[in-house]
C-alpha cells in the first residue's frame, strides 16, 4: 500500500487568526464612500434602502465616521442612482473623515443635535489673498441663510462666491462639539485667519500608505489600537497589556511611518525622540531630558511615545566606554518599569541594529514584542508601487506587477526612489522643448507628459537594492548566446536556479524545496564564471560575487563576521545568487592548513557550512561555486543539502570551439578568408581563454600593420606632397588570414592532456559514487506473500557468488533489443562500475541523456559476443575476489584515464 503525505492544515481547517483585526466587520452601517452628484459641504446621499435599514429619513442629521479618528455632521438625502451599499459625499466632506473614493465609512443616528447659539469660524489664510470687502456678507451669510447646516468644532468647508472659492474653518461652536446654524444663530468671523501649515495636512499617513507589511501591521495594531481604544478587554480577561513594541528591520523598509500611521489613525498624542537629540554636553540633562519626553506623555494620554534609531541611546552597557550612554540605558529601563500598566502610553522603538541594544530592554515588561519589519515580498512590493503611483500620472501600458517581479530585494525606500527616477526619466525626454529660463511651461506639454513602462526600466537599470549597495556588482550582460556549446550545463542551471523563481508554485504543488548549491569544476579557462554571470542575467535574480581571498583576514573572528555578512545580505534580498570563484582558496579540507592565523581558513569552512545549513526554507538563495581544484575542497561542503549539484565544464568541443571563435570575433571586422571553422577544427585541447587569446593576438597583428602602413604613408606624403593630395583607403581594413596564421605559430594549451585526464577521473569517480542505484527499478509484479526484488535486471538475471566475503554480481542488460554487458563488482559495500566507453556528449559527467546519466556508455554486443562476455567476465571477477597474485601495468591506450575498452575501463592491465 503506498503511503502518501497530505497536509495537516489542509485536514484541519483551522482559521488563521493572525490578521483578524484587519479584517472589515460586516454591518449594515458600514457604507462605501462614492463620489457626491450635487456638490452640497452638508449633504450626503443614500440608496432608500439603505435609510431604510438604518431607520433614516429623509432630511435627518446623522453622524459619519471616518479614519484616523475623524468624524462630521451631515444631512442624509434619499437617491434612488446610489448602490444600496455606498454613500455619495462631495470632496470637502470625504477631506474632514480623512477617506477617499472606495473607503468605508460608518453611519450614526444623531438625533439630538441642537440650534447654535455662537458660532466662530474664520478663514484659511490663503484662501484669501487678494480678496476685499467683507466676508461675511460676501461669502458666509449667502452660504448660511435659511440653509440649516449642521456643523462641527474643526471641521473646513469650501465656499463659492464671486470668481473664487475660499475655505473656512468652524473655530468654536455653543453649544458642544456640534450644533446647527438656525437664522438666530450669531455667526463670529474676528480675528486672524488661520494659517495652513497649523492644520492637520489632509495628506497625512493612515494605514492606507503603508504597503507590503500586512501581518506586522496587524501584529502592531493587537498591541497598540486594543490597549488604547479598549483596555477593558485586557481588565475583563485580568492581564496587563503590553507596554513597548520594538521595530527592526533593514533601513528604508517602513518602521517610522508605521509608528507615525498608527498615532494617526488612533488620534494619540504622539511624541517622538530621535535617539541623538537627547544626548547632552551637560551632566544628567539628557537624563532629564528623557524624563520630561515620558512626563508629557502621561499627561497626554492615550499617547505614543517613538524612539528612533534607539540603537544610539541605549547600547549594551557592557561593551560602552562613555558613561552618559549607561546613565541613559538605566534611566529608560527605569521609566519603562514606572509606566503604569493601564496609564494609555505606549513605547515603540525602531533600529535596524537589534543585537546592539542593550538585553535588559528586550524582556517582557519593557519590550514586550519584537517585530522584523523585513523586505517585503512580490505582493508586498505591489501594493508599496500602487501607493507611490497613486497620484502619478502613468500611461495605460505600465504593467506595476511586471516591476513587483523585477525588483527583488528592494524596500518600501528603494521603490519610492524608483517611482522618483521613472519621472525623471520622463521629464528629461521633455527637456528639449522646456526652457528653463521661462517662468511658466505650456499646458501642452504638461499634459502630454506620462510615465511609461521604458521609463521604469532605465529606473530599473539605473537602481539598485540598498542593502546591497554595499557588495553587489554589476550584474554583467552575458546572456546564454554568448556561451558555446555546454547546452546540458545551461539546462542545469536553469532548473536549479531560475525556476525556483520563477515557478515557486510548482515547488510548493510538489512539497520539496529546491536544490540550493552548485558547484562548477573543470579545467581553467573553460567558462565557469562566465556561466554564473550569464545565470545572474538571465534570471532576475540579485548577483553578489565573492572573492574567496578576500574574506580572509587578519583579525580574529573577522573573517567568520564577513562570511556571515555577506549571507545575512543575500537573505535580506532574496531571491538572490551568491557567487564563490576560487572556492579552493577558502574551503580546503579541514586540518590541511597549518601555520594559517589559528586555523582561519577552517573556522571559515564552518562558518560557510554552518549559513548553508541555516539557510531558511522561505529564503531563496542559491550558491555557486567555481574552482579547478575541486580535489581538494572539504567533502561537507559536497553533501547533499549545500553544493549537492557538481558539474563539471570539460574542454569545449569543435562545434563549441566554432562557437567561441564566433563570440569572440562578433565585433571585429574580420576579412571572409578567414575559415573559422578550420581554426575551431585545428585547435584540439583548446579551452575558451586559449581561443580568446589567439583572436586577440590575430587583432594585435591586424592593429601592427595598420600603423606601420599609416607610419608608411605619413613618410611618402612628406617625401613627396603633391602625389599623395588624395587620400588613400584604408590598406588594412578587417583581420586577415595571414594575422591568424601567424597568431597560431604562438598559440598554446593552458591545459596539459594529464590535467584533462587528472579531471576526467575525479567526474568519473564522483559519477560511480553517486550512480548506485541506476539499475534500481520498482517491480511491476508483486506476490501475495512478499515483494519482489526491485534491483533485478532487466535480462538475463544476475550471478552471484561468495568469494572470500566479497560479492560478484555480472548484470547483462537489454536496451531497444541490442545487448550491452556492464560488470560491477560491490566489495564492503563500496560500488565500481567497469565502464566501456566514455560519453562523448557529457564527457563522463553524466549530465546529459545521451548516456541516461551513467557518464558512459556501455559497449554494444552481439548475442554471441555477449554471451562470451558474460563468463569472462565473471571468470576474472572470480579470480580477482578469490585473491589470487597479480600484477599490473598502467594501460597504454587511455593512460590510466578508465575510458576505453582495452582495459575494460579499469585503467590497468594485467599480466
Amino acid at each position: 500500500m503506498s503511503d502518501h503525505a497530505e497536509s495537516s492544515d489542509s485536514k484541519s481547517g483551522k482559521k488563521d487568526f493572525s490578521t483578524a483585526i484587519l479584517e472589515r466587520k460586516k454591518s449594515p452601517n458600514r457604507l462605501i464612500v462614492d463620489e457626491a452628484v450635487n456638490d452640497d459641504n452638508s449633504v450626503v446621499s443614500m440608496h432608500p434602502e439603505t435609510m431604510e435599514k438604518l431607520q433614516l429619513f429623509r432630511g435627518d442629521t446623522i453622524l459619519i465616521k471616518g479614519k484616523k479618528r475623524k468624524d462630521t455632521i451631515c444631512i442624509a438625502l434619499a437617491d434612488d442612482t446610489c448602490e444600496p451599499p455606498k454613500i455619495r459625499m462631495n470632496k470637502v466632506v470625504r477631506s474632514n473623515l480623512r477617506v477617499r473614493l472606495g473607503d468605508v465609512v460608518s453611519v450614526h443616528q444623531c438625533p439630538d443635535v441642537k440650534y447654535g447659539k455662537r458660532v466662530h469660524i474664520l478663514p484659511i489664510d490663503d484662501t484669501i489673498e487678494g480678496v476685499t470687502g467683507n466676508l461675511f456678507d460676501a461669502y458666509l451669510k449667502p452660504y448660511f441663510l435659511e440653509a440649516y447646516r449642521p456643523v462641527r468644532k474643526g471641521d473646513l468647508f469650501l465656499v463659492r462666491g464671486g470668481m473664487r472659492s475660499v475655505e473656512f474653518k468652524v473655530i468654536e461652536t455653543d453649544p458642544g462639539e456640534y450644533c446647527v446654524v438656525a437664522p438666530d444663530t450669531e455667526i463670529f468671523c474676528e480675528g486672524e485667519p488661520v494659517r495652513r501649515e497649523d492644520e492637520d495636512r489632509l495628506d497625512e499617513v493612515g494605514y492606507d500608505d503603508v504597503g507590503g507589511v500586512r501581518k506586522q501591521m496587524a501584529q502592531i495594531r493587537e498591541l497598540v489600537e486594543l490597549p488604547l481604544r479598549h483596555p477593558q478587554l485586557f481588565k475583563s480577561i485580568g492581564v496587563k497589556p503590553p507596554k513597548g513594541i520594538l521595530l527592526y528591520g533593514p533601513p528604508g523598509s517602513g518602521k517610522t511611518l508605521i509608528a507615525r500611521a498608527v498615532a494617526n489613525e488612533t488620534g494619540a498624542f504622539f511624541f517622538c525622540i530621535n535617539g541623538p537629540e537627547i544626548m547632552s554636553k551637560l551632566a544628567g540633562e539628557s537624563e532629564s531630558n528623557l524624563r520630561k519626553a515620558f512626563e508629557e506623555a502621561e499627561k497626554n494620554a492615550p499617547s505614543i511615545i517613538f524612539i528612533d534609531e534607539i540603537d544610539s541611546i541605549a547600547p549594551k552597557r557592557e561593551k560602552t566606554h562613555g558613561e552618559v550612554e549607561r546613565r541613559i540605558v538605566s534611566q529608560l529601563l527605569t521609566l519603562m518599569d514606572g509606566l503604569k500598566s493601564r496609564a494609555h502610553v505606549i513605547v515603540i522603538g525602531a533600529t535596524n541594529r537589534p543585537n546592539s541594544i542593550d538585553p535588559a530592554l528586550r524582556r517582557f515588561g519593557r519590550f514586550d514584542r519584537e517585530i522584523d519589519i523585513g523586505v517585503p515580498d512580490e505582493v508586498g512590493r505591489l501594493e508599496v508601487l500602487r501607493i507611490h503611483t497613486k497620484n502619478m500620472k502613468l500611461s495605460d501600458e505600465v504593467d506595476l506587477e511586471r516591476i513587483a517581479k523585477d525588483t527583488h530585494g528592494y524596500v518600501g525606500a528603494d521603490l519610492a526612489a524608483l517611482c522618483t527616477e521613472a519621472a525623471l526619466q520622463c521629464i528629461r525626454e521633455k527637456m528639449d522643448v522646456i526652457d528653463l529660463e521661462d517662468d511658466s511651461i505650456d499646458a501642452e506639454i504638461l499634459n502630454s507628459m506620462a510615465v511609461t513602462n521604458e521609463h521604469f526600466q532605465t529606473a530599473l537599470g539605473t537602481s539598485n537594492p540598498s542593502a546591497l549597495r554595499e557588495t553587489v556588482v554589476e550584474v554583467p550582460n552575458v546572456s546564454w548566446d554568448d556561451i558555446g556549446g555546454l547546452e546540458n550545463v545551461k539546462r542545469e542551471l536553469q532548473e536549479t536556479v531560475q525556476y525556483p523563481v520563477e515557478h515557486p508554485e510548482k515547488f510548493e504543488k510538489f512539497g520539496m524545496s529546491p536544490s540550493k548549491g552548485v558547484l562548477f569544476y573543470g579545467p581553467p579557462g573553460c567558462g565557469k564564471t562566465l556561466l554564473a554571470k550569464a545565470i545572474a542575467n538571465e534570471c532576475q535574480a540579485n548577483f553578489i560575487s565573492v572573492k574567496g581571498p578576500e574574506l580572509l583576514t587578519m583579525w580574529f573572528g573577522e573573517s567568520e563576521a564577513n562570511v556571515r555578512e555577506i549571507f545575512d545580505k543575500a537573505r535580506q534580498s532574496a531571491p538572490c545568487v551568491l557567487f564563490f570563484d576560487e572556492l579552493d582558496s577558502i574551503a580546503t579540507q579541514r586540518g590541511s592548513s597549518v601555520g594559517d592565523a589559528g586555523g582561519a581558513a577552517d573556522r571559515v569552512l564552518n562558518q560557510l557550512l554552518t549559513e548553508m545549513d541555516g539557510m531558511s526554507a522561505k529564503k531563496t538563495v542559491f550558491i555557486i561555486g567555481a574552482t579547478n581544484r575541486p580535489d581538494i575542497i572539504d567533502p561537507a561542503l559536497l553533501r547533499p543539502g549545500r553544493l549537492d549539484q557538481l558539474i563539471y565544464i570539460p574542454l569545449p568541443d569543435e562545434e563549441s570551439r566554432h562557437q567561441i571563435f564566433k563570440a569572440c570575433l562578433r565585433k571585429s571586422p574580420v576579412s571572409k578568408d578567414v575559415d573559422l571553422k578550420a581554426l575551431a577544427k585545428y585547435t584540439q585541447g583548446f579551452s575558451g581563454a586559449d581561443i580568446t587569446e589567439i583572436c586577440q593576438r590575430a587583432c594585435k597583428y591586424a592593429i601592427r600593420e595598420n600603423i606601420e602602413k599609416d607610419i608608411e604613408k605619413e613618410r611618402r606624403r612628406s617625401e613627396n606632397p603633391e602625389a599623395m593630395d588624395e587620400d588613400i583607403e584604408d590598406e588594412v581594413a578587417e583581420i586577415k588570414a595571414a594575422h591568424f596564421e601567424e597568431s597560431m605559430k604562438f598559440a598554446r594549451r593552458s591545459v596539459s592532456d594529464a590535467d584533462i585526464r587528472k579531471y576526467q577521473a575525479f567526474a568519473q569517480t564522483l559519477q560511480q559514487s553517486r550512480g548506485i542505484g541506476s539499475d534500481f527499478r520498482f517491480s511491476e509484479t508483486r506476490t501475495s506473500g512478499a515483494a519482489s526484488d526491485p534491483f533485478t535486471t532487466s535480462a538475463g538475471g544476475a550471478d552471484e557468488d561468495d568469494l572470500n566475503s566479497r560479492s560478484v554480481a555480472i548484470a547483462a542488460t537489454v536496451v531497444g533489443g541490442s545487448s550491452y554487458i556492464l560488470v560491477r563488482r560491490t566489495k564492503a559495500s563500496k560500488t565500481n562500475e567497469i565502464q566501456l566507453k566514455t560519453c562523448e556528449d557529457c564527457g563522463g559527467s553524466g549530465i546529459c541523456s545521451e548516456c541516461n546519466g551513467e557518464g558512459f556508455m556501455l559497449k554494444k554486443l552481439s548475442e554471441e559476443s555477449a554471451e562470451r562476455a558474460r563468463l569472462n567476465a565473471k571468470n576474472m571477477a572470480t579470480r580477482y575476489t578469490a585473491g589470487l597474485p597479480k600484477k599490473w601495468s598502467y594501460c597504454t591506450k587511455c593512460s590510466s584515464a578508465r575510458s576505453c575498452s582495452t582495459c575494460g575501463g579499469r585503467g590497468k592491465l594485467s599480466y
